[in-house]
């Protein structure tokens, strides 16, 4: 397992996910990787599938893939909530969380766009009494 985050850090990304999916039947995961050999975004489109995310009910599920190594990451959101997003949504993040990256915030990069996506995945999909977490909040890693 790749160690980038401490416990501490890793407890702390878990627990903002699950509050920016409280409000929301969206899906939101944190995955980190070795090894990608390709562009970053093309791995995240690549482990989003492999992770089953495309499996969600309303197709809401948003993916941050971290690179350890070349200290970048990507994210790619599912057809459902990446039809609704005005344009320019994706790169007003990304720019976010490259800020943070760049000044070697990671965890608070990461915390800060799951926030921002949890906001507008709650915008396009609202909590609903019979939504369930489709898929685990654990960070997982490849």
């Amino acid at each position: 397992m790749v160690k980038f985050f401490t416990k501490e850090e890793g407890d702390r990304i878990v627990e903002t996910i699950r509050i920016a999916e409280l409000n929301t039947s969206g899906e939101i995961r944190v995955h980190l990787e070795v090894g990608c050999r390709n562009r970053t975004f093309e791995d995240a489109v690549k482990i989003f599938n492999k992770l089953g995310m495309k499996e969600t009910k309303q197709r809401n599920g948003i993916l941050f893939l971290i690179v350890p190594e070349r200290r970048e990451f990507s994210i790619y959101g599912d057809v459902g909530i990446h039809n609704n997003v005005p344009e320019g949504y994706w790169a007003e993040v990304i720019e976010h969380v490259q800020y943070k990256f760049r000044a070697e915030e990671f965890v608070d990069g990461i915390c800060d766009g799951v926030a921002m996506v949890g906001d507008k995945l709650k915008e396009y999909f609202p909590y609903k009494n019979n939504d369930k977490n489709e898929l685990s909040n654990e960070i997982s890693y490849g």
